[in-house]
């Protein structure tokens, strides 16, 4: 494993981040919606960050399997609690691959009529970008490697790493 980004270059994109997407909302209240499992660090991380009212919620998709590249099919294993209606969601994904989960999501999110959908993503690989999808708040462009650590994993392994290495690097 070769370390790719280190804990403290993530903690001080995230705070970045956060004054980015508190200056977006002005104060207004917003639901987080995280993207399990892998984003459950960065979004734990990230809210904590947020000023104002900040709801969380929890969605968790698959598009891996238990292999090292997307299978293309995006599947909702778990819908979010809370209603999107008249809401700003803000949904917090660790990672934006090929793009195909992100643009399910988004055009799925977008029917249950929130008043405002963004994303916050910790990577992107836009070398492994198979469809063109929108990231209004991006941690890191990686290249495209199969990653883990803080939350992403292979094998249901390495999700407690505080950095993020290239698997096999």
């Amino acid at each position: 494993m070769t370390t790719l980004l280190t804990a403290d270059a993530i903690q001080h994109r995230m705070d970045e981040m956060a004054r980015d997407i508190n200056a977006a909302y002005a104060g207004e209240p917003i639901l987080a919606v995280c993207v399990l499992k892998g984003a459950f660090l960065f979004h734990a991380d990230l809210v904590r960050r947020l000023v104002g009212e900040v709801a969380v919620d929890f969605i968790q998709v698959s598009s891996y399997g238990t292999e090292q590249r997307s299978s293309g099919i995006v599947q909702l294993k778990k819908d979010a609690d809370t209603s999107f209606e008249d809401r700003n969601v803000l949904l917090v994904e660790d990672i934006v691959d090929t793009g195909q989960t992100l643009k399910h999501l988004r055009e799925l999110f977008a029917t249950r009529r929130p008043k405002s959908l963004r994303v916050a993503a910790l990577l992107s690989k836009p070398t492994a970008r198979m469809v063109e999808v929108n990231v209004d708040f991006l941690g890191f462009e990686i290249p495209n490697e199969f990653v883990v650590g803080y939350g992403l994993d292979s094998a249901e392994q390495y999700r407690n790493l505080g950095h993020i290495a290239v698997l096999g690097g």
